[in-house]
């Protein structure tokens, strides 16, 4: 397959923008558009569609029962796909909505099956990244759209990174640049009172609670052995090809021991990486150090996150050790992107 690659120029009337407007005509016709959210990047395809839907668990070699997310242009087009929202969701949407927050809300049953993996319940959102809206409003669809990456991998906040995992499996490619958030949306479930973070992202556990009150954690983000009712969160995600390690702590306890655990792994002959922030790059020594970001500003290493964990699949690293960081704020995110890279293999410095 051909996959089409449009770079977008933002300053240009999007709505009439001739490859948005192509793209948009794929997604009517069934075909996969990548795009850019605030978050990631995006595989779309029309969630009415039971075999366009089927094609993106195929292109991305997705598990049929992680359910999809679907997109939509704005919150006054959510009530003709779910049955009702919750006041507390009213309030969530009102606040963050277009922003990076996905709701779980009872659907109607007129969406593709696949969308929902069989549950009652669907997650929606409504993008800020003004080319996803532009291709929203277009197509006139709701549409379904995972990260656009191979499943289990990072999650792609540049068109490259989408290239790189589907180039030639999908249709199209619209690059709008790299995506600011950086790690995927907030998901809550407002079925239930009070409602329930089941993934956390770019909208904070603290910035839910101010809108609504008592929010409450879903245990498959806390304990080892329950699993995470969130869309995309239920297998190994995230993950570069080499074994990762996380190490939490502060200070000299967390960088002695990454360093003495990268030299353990050199010693024995592993093509070793660290990942880790400005204040201490540094004082490290392995085969490729990548920063990511910097800890007087959480959310550069949200961003910069993905392109990270991917830069160590570029270069080959067999072993790679990340500093870990307080589940508080953004920074809540990224520890649970983190562990999931890392299959569950973090361990606190300050306990050694």
């Amino acid at each position: 397959m051909e996959t089409k690659h449009w770079q977008i120029d933002g300053a240009a009337d999007l709505d009439q923008n001739p490859a948005i407007r192509e793209a948009a005509a794929l997604l009517r016709e069934g075909h996969l558009v990548a795009f850019p959210t605030e978050t990631v990047y995006g595989l779309g395809a029309d969630a009415t569609d039971p075999e366009a839907v089927a094609s993106i668990y195929r292109a991305k070699g997705r598990p049929s029962d992680n359910p999809l997310i679907v997109h939509l242009a704005d919150g006054q087009g959510v009530s003709e796909w779910v049955r009702e929202i919750p006041e507390s969701g009213r309030l969530l949407a009102r606040r963050f909505w277009p922003g990076p927050l996905t709701l779980i809300l009872p659907h109607r049953g007129n969406l593709a099956p696949q969308v929902t993996a069989g549950l009652p319940t669907v997650g929606v959102r409504v993008p800020s990244h003004p080319v996803a809206l532009a291709l929203l409003k277009n197509c006139g669809l709701p549409v379904a759209a995972p990260s656009a990456n191979r499943s289990g991998k990072p999650s792609p906040t540049r068109a490259g990174h989408v290239w790189t995992d589907l180039g030639g499996r999908i249709d199209a490619i619209l690059d709008g640049g790299v995506t600011g958030v950086g790690v995927e949306s907030t998901v809550v479930d407002v079925t239930v009172n009070p409602p329930v973070l089941l993934r956390p992202g770019g909208v904070t556990l603290e910035m839910l609670r101010e809108v609504v009150g008592e929010v409450r954690v879903d245990p498959g983000l806390r304990e080892e052995g329950e699993s995470p009712r969130s869309p995309g969160m239920k297998y190994r995600h995230y993950a570069p090809g080499g074994e990762m390690w996380v190490i939490t702590g502060e200070g000299e306890a967390q960088v002695s021991r990454i360093q003495r655990m990268a030299d353990e792994a050199m010693q024995s002959g592993k093509k070793t990486g660290i990942l880790c922030t400005e204040e201490h790059a540094s004082r490290y020594r392995a085969d490729w150090i990548v920063v990511c970001g910097t800890r007087s500003r959480p959310d550069t290493i949200a961003r910069e996150l993905y392109g990270a964990l991917r830069r160590f699949d570029e270069v080959g690293a067999q072993w790679i050790a990340a500093e870990g960081f307080p589940p508080r704020g953004v920074l809540h995110s990224v520890m649970n992107r983190l562990s999931k890279a890392a299959e569950g293999r973090v361990i606190d410095s300050g306990r050694d």
